[in-house]
């Protein structure tokens, strides 16, 4: 089975970007990115309701990390290191199966800029090279085009389309699977 077990935190460079570990540092801006509405229009996941809860969030993904359970980066430009703009990593990991999902944000300033492509080439790479992933998966709100572009424009293929297969606020959501194989 896959194991994920890192010395360190791995951070990872790109021409423009730094991605590193969240800090506790970086809750301000994670609540305020977690509370935005255009951030979150396609996130279906419950809103934080106080700072405090991103300190705790942090915490324990930070210790989520240490348990080899999953690894996210904060997204920061190399200019500015500490300032946080968006973030990504893997989640849900399927280690026996050498898998895992991949999901990302970025605040609205930095949107159509390359941030994202240009975090998800340094993402997938150490997916596929260091974590050893032989899959990496992206479960999608149907409504999200501009998620489904990228996904598309780094190779990923749509696997399923599922019919209200999630419930979040009160309503039943469709989810669209997209998924990436290691080419090697």
């Amino acid at each position: 089975m896959l194991q994920l077990n890192f010395p360190s935190f791995p951070v990872l460079e790109t021409e423009r970007l730094l991605l590193r570990e969240h800090a506790l540092t970086d809750a301000d801006t994670l609540f305020a990115l977690r509370t935005n509405e255009n951030v979150m229009r396609f996130i279906d996941r419950e809103r934080p309701k106080t700072v405090k809860d991103i300190e705790t969030f942090i915490a324990t993904f930070n210790d989520g990390f240490k348990q080899g359970q999953h690894l996210a980066w904060v997204i920061a430009l190399k200019e500015n290191p500490t300032q946080m703009i968006g973030s990504i990593g893997y989640w849900r990991a399927n280690l026996a199966n050498y898998r895992a999902e991949i999901g990302y944000m970025l605040h609205p300033n930095y949107w159509r800029k390359g941030i994202i492509s240009e975090a998800l080439n340094a993402t997938i790479a150490f997916g596929f090279n260091q974590m050893k992933l032989h899959t990496i998966q992206a479960n999608i709100n149907p409504g999200n085009d501009a998620s489904r572009q990228i996904l598309l424009k780094h190779g990923f293929v749509k696997e399923a389309y599922f019919k209200e297969d999630y419930y979040f606020n009160g309503k039943f959501l469709d989810s669209e699977i997209y998924s990436l194989l290691d080419n090697k």
